[in-house]
Order: C-alpha cells, then sequence, then structure tokens
C-alpha cells in the first residue's frame, strides 16, 4: 500500500523447491522478485499485505529434510512445518531464519552492523546458530569467510571500511554460517567481478548438498545459467514461464516472448533489447502487462490479451513461442561449471501457492 493506493507488488506466484534443487529467479529490476524474498522471511514493511500460503517443511530430525504432514506444526526445535505467510516475529526469529532459511541479502551494507567487525558478526552468528565456542567459533567464521572469498586480512574491518563487493562476500559468509535447509540468495553478485560471480555461484550451488535447497534471485542470466536446474522468469509482479534450465538456456529455449527477449538482449545473443518500458506496478493494463510490448502481439493483434493469462504448461502466455516459431538459439552463456560443483538430483520437495506474495520452502 502506498499513500492509502494498493499495490499488487507480487501477484498469483506458485512454485515448488525441491531438496537438492536451485531454482533461479530471473527477471527486470522492480518486477517483485526481491518482495518475493522478504514475503517469505517477514521482511516486508508494516503496510504491506500478505495473502495465500508459502509452506516450509522439514523433517523430524530438524535437518529441514524429509516430509511432513500437511498442515503439521512447528516443532519446539523448529523442525517441523513452518506456515511462513503470517507467521508471528517470535517463529520467524527463533526457528526460520538463519536456521531454516538463510538469507543473502539485496543490500549487505545495511544489513551488517556499522559498529562490529566482520569476524565479530561472523563468530557471533556461528554461536547463536551451532552452539560452538572458542577457539571453533573463532575457526568456523574464517571457514566461513574462505567459502565466501572474503579476505581474512580484512575480517577486523567494520562494514564502513568495506568496498561493496566485499560487503557483498561478507553477508554471503554470514548466509552460509548455518548450512540452513533453504538459502535464498537475493542478488548475490552485485558488486562482483566475474571470476569472483563464478566462485560465489559454485559455492551457493555447493550449499545444495545433502538435501539443502537455493532459490536464487538475480538478474545475472550467465550465473543463473552456471548453476540452475530450474529457472522462474517474473514479469510485473507475476511468473510468466517456469522451465527446465537445460531447455530454457538451450533448445528449444524459453517459450513466453519476454523470456526469449531477455536472452536475445544479451551480449552473447542478438543484443536486441526488448522494445519499451516494463510497467509501473501501480499502473498495470488490463490483461496481459507484456502485452503492449510483445512482438507476437503486434505482428498478430489478439483480443485474448484483455484477459490475464494462467500459468499452464510452464508458460503464462496466450501466444507462447514454439520451436518453429522462434529463433534458433545462440551459444550457450556457461562459462563451464568449476570442479565440484554438485548438480542436483530429483526428487519432490516444497510447495507454494497464493493469490498474492507467496513462495517456496523445502519438504
Amino acid at each position: 500500500m502506498r499513500a492509502g493506493r494498493h499495490i499488487a507488488a507480487v501477484t498469483d506466484v506458485s512454485f515448488e523447491l525441491a531438496p537438492g534443487e536451485c531454482l533461479a529467479l530471473v527477471g527486470e529490476s522492480g518486477c517483485g522478485k526481491s518482495v518475493l524474498a522478504g514475503a517469505l522471511l517477514g521482511l516486508l514493511p508494516g503496510n504491506a499485505e500478505l495473502r495465500g500460503s508459502a509452506r516450509l517443511r522439514g523433517g523430524g530430525d530438524g535437518s529441514g529434510g524429509g516430509s511432513a504432514d500437511a498442515g503439521g506444526d512447528v516443532g519446539g526445535d523448529g523442525s517441523g512445518d513452518v506456515e511462513l505467510i503470517g507467521a508471528d516475529e517470535h517463529t520467524l526469529a527463533a526457528s526460520v531464519r538463519g536456521r531454516r532459511v538463510g538469507l543473502v541479502p539485496q543490500s549487505p551494507a545495511a544489513h551488517l552492523t556499522p559498529v562490529r567487525t566482520v569476524r565479530s558478526q561472523l563468530e557471533e552468528t556461528v554461536r547463536e546458530l551451532t552452539g560452538a565456542r572458542r577457539p571453533a567459533s573463532h575457526d568456523a567464521a574464517v571457514a566461513a569467510a574462505e567459502r565466501a572469498a572474503f579476505p581474512a586480512d580484512h575480517l577486523d574491518r567494520y562494514p564502513h571500511e568495506l568496498s561493496g563487493g566485499l560487503a557483498q562476500r561478507a553477508a554471503t559468509a554470514l548466509a552460509l554460517v548455518g548450512d540452513a535447509p533453504l538459502l535464498l540468495a537475493d542478488e548475490p553478485t552485485t558488486g562482483l567481478d566475474r571470476d569472483l560471480v563464478d566462485h560465489t555461484v559454485d559455492e551457493l550451488r555447493r550449499h545444495t548438498g545433502d538435501g539443502r535447497a537455493l532459490l536464487l534471485i538475480t538478474h545475472d542470466l550467465a550465473a543463473a545459467e552456471r548453476i540452475a536446474d530450474r529457472v522462474a522468469v517474473m514479469y510485473a509482479g507475476r511468473i510468466v514461464e517456469v522451465a527446465d534450465a537445460e531447455a530454457f538456456f538451450g533448445t528449444p529455449g524459453p517459450r513466453h516472448p519476454y523470456a526469449h527477449g531477455l536472452l536475445n538482449a544479451l551480449p552473447e545473443r542478438a543484443f536486441a533489447p526488448i522494445p519499451g518500458l516494463p510497467p509501473e506496478l501501480g499502473n498495470l493494463p488490463e490483461g496481459c502487462a507484456f502485452a503492449p510490448r510483445c512482438p507476437v502481439v503486434r505482428a498478430t493483434p489478439s483480443d485474448a490479451c484483455a484477459v490475464v493469462p494462467e500459468l499452464a504448461d510452464g508458460t503464462a502466455c496466450h501466444h507462447p513461442l514454439t520451436p518453429e516459431r522462434a529463433e534458433v538459439p545462440a551459444p550457450r552463456l556457461r562459462t563451464g561449471a568449476a570442479d565440484g560443483v554438485p548438480s542436483a538430483p530429483g526428487g519432490s520437495g516444497a510447495s507454494a501457492g497464493s493469490s498474492a506474495p507467496r513462495g517456496g520452502g523445502r519438504r
């Protein structure tokens, strides 16, 4: 809600995230990706209104793995099911954040305590999440920094002494400390050069080992292709396509014209920008929000676009592309995954669904 107006920042989002899987959520800035992450962890402003369901499922051993009966209660150790949408602050703070859902925030500098060094913040997080004491907490803090490529000789610096890239790596190290069953990484490669981007996303991919899950929120399609198992494309607050990463980045390619345009806008591909600008979330057009920019609609106008398309067969589009209608995909973006980066096993996992901001957890 803004100035008395209701703005639907995220609408009709539905997806599942399985143990051991990486789902990349991609789209232009302002489409609602970070709002979705904030909704899952109860981090939205007080005037935000949430409806729907986001079920975080966990095993009875507290690992967050395994399965649970639908509607199961949260155990005293935080090992049972959790309904994230509408959960009270005590539940989220004591049982969810850091312990079962880790977060790499989009604005790391705002999430670091300004009057404490990176080392002290890492050690405190280790003690809080694992119960370790010195010297174990000291060693674990150094190990977390190494995983995030944060230089050891900067551990005793304060946040204001860090560059944007170093602050990003410090936030990533903090998120990795607890090895949470589900990790939300919101633009984790901001401010990093290409080598550090590859290192960071490879480390995040390793997080999916032992049945942990990763929701990667990013506009970096090369990073998404490098580690994702599936891709969800968001436009104007809605998910418009969900696809297997291999098919999305390779053949047959995206089926939604917007997703197809995202790939074609890359320098490695056609370098052809999508015409026009995305709509404001507070002033969406009637029906399909992408219709005013859609090349298919411009070529073949259709009254069907006056109706919001539902997500069916992985695509929310009245005129999905077929291999015959789409251009042949350009060479792959991937630069090659690093050795030792695991691929995700199959399996079913968490589910989520609603008519307002909502997302997935683990099962």
